[in-house]
């Protein structure tokens, strides 16, 4: 933890770094972590620090005088919906939130002609879509595809980029902020290699979590030498595609990826743990079809029967004894939040009060990380020529707070 000043000596030697790193993020959207290069997800990071130090140094890094950022929730959210905000309101841009209700969308109103409508002062789309398998990422594609039509025929004078703030996939700003909160606790991105991380499915009273943060733990673990355990009960599966590419990109990192059925297991000397309830990949796909029909009687029955699984694995609790497996009964626990809390905000969930209690302060600072990440993420698509306008943000040194 702590907040990090930042010297001109200091940050001249980063943006030097940073400089030599092959980015090719201009004008591309952030969807999925494993479709960016190493180079581009350190230069995230990289950015997203230099941010962070810009604020706590009273420097203000609007590169915006004005200009729009819409954001568009499929799905409820606390934290991503406010670190998105925070994080274009820290660039100079204005938040406009797209209400479905009060759209033409409940009219027929096409995604395509949505996107084109909303994007004409437009510098950047967030887009949460999580809870159905198979729409989340393709909607935001095809959103992706609209722009660039539009603005390949000169109809929008620029064309806005795209940040996934969660899809049916990846969930990247979470992830992201997740390892950029390793990273300091660790002190370096190079000290994760080897490190041991079980990311285990924990036992919930509630339905139908998505799987977009197990998924994007794993496929951005695997990419830095670190040995990542899954663990879920039988049945808990996550999308066959994203275990095929944890496994390809252990192979190439020199990590190792194992999933076991025991929670005990994942946890023995384990240095990071994240439990994490999430819905069996077969209930998602179910869903997505009685949804679509509107059964609401299947609806029903699904529920019921998720819940009737759940219950089987109510043990699947982080507590002080299984962190007391931990290596040196002392892993740092990671949540995305909320968390169920045991005795706080539900009977039984996924973590003891005792064990939330102790690493309360490291998730609110591991949640802190998001709003620079999007920052990060936003700036590298938008400006050509990063290194230059951090520089000049610094040269100007516009106070945020004028007193």
């Amino acid at each position: 933890m702590g907040f990090e000043m930042i010297e001109k000596k200091e940050l001249y030697e980063r943006l030097d770094r940073l400089s030599e790193r092959k980015i090719e993020m201009y004008q591309k959207d952030f969807l999925q972590t494993w479709e960016k290069s190493i180079d581009e997800i350190i230069a995230t990071f990289e950015v997203a620090n230099i941010l962070r130090s810009y604020r706590f140094s009273n420097i203000s890094s609007k590169i915006y005088d004005s200009g729009i950022a819409v954001s568009v929730f499929k799905d409820n959210s606390t934290r991503t919906r406010f670190s998105f905000s925070s994080a274009c309101d820290l660039l100079g841009l204005y938040v406009q939130d797209l209400d479905e209700g009060k759209s033409q969308i409940a009219h027929g109103e096409t995604v395509r002609e949505t996107a084109v409508m909303i994007s004409f002062l437009a510098e950047v789309i967030g887009i949460r879509h999580d809870m159905f398998i198979g729409e989340g990422d393709s909607y935001m594609r095809e959103f992706g595809n609209a722009l660039t039509e539009a603005y390949k025929d000169n109809i929008l004078p620029d064309r806005p980029m795209i940040v996934n703030l969660q899809s049916d996939i990846d969930h990247p700003t979470q992830s992201m902020a997740d390892f950029l909160h390793l990273t300091k606790h660790f002190g370096g991105l190079e000290n994760l290699k080897g490190k041991k991380l079980a990311m285990s499915w924990a036992y919930s009273p509630s339905y139908g979590k998505p799987l977009s943060v197990p998924q994007g733990i794993i496929g951005l673990a695997t990419r830095f030498g670190m040995d990542v355990v899954l663990a879920h009960p039988e049945g808990y599966d996550l999308l066959p595609d994203t275990i095929d590419l944890a496994k390809r990109q252990s192979a190439e990192s020199s990590g190792s990826f194992k999933i076991t059925n025991s929670m005990d297991e994942a946890f023995e000397n384990a240095d990071i743990v994240y439990p994490k309830s999430w819905a069996p990949y077969y209930i998602m796909k179910k869903r997505v079809e009685l949804l679509k029909n509107n059964d609401t009687k299947g609806l029903s029955e699904l529920e019921k029967e998720c819940l009737t699984s759940n219950a089987r694995y109510i043990d699947w609790e982080c507590n002080e004894s299984k962190m007391n497996l931990t290596k040196n009964r002392n892993a740092l626990y990671m949540h995305c939040l909320p968390a169920d809390i045991s005795d706080v905000s539900c009977k039984n969930g996924e973590v003891s009060k005792a064990v939330f209690e102790k690493y309360r302060n490291f998730t609110y600072d591991e949640a802190g990380y998001k709003p620079y990440i999007i920052a990060s993420m936003i700036l590298l698509a938008k400006k050509k020529d990063p290194v230059q306008t951090l520089k000049k943000l610094f040269e100007m040194s516009q106070k945020r707070i004028i007193a």
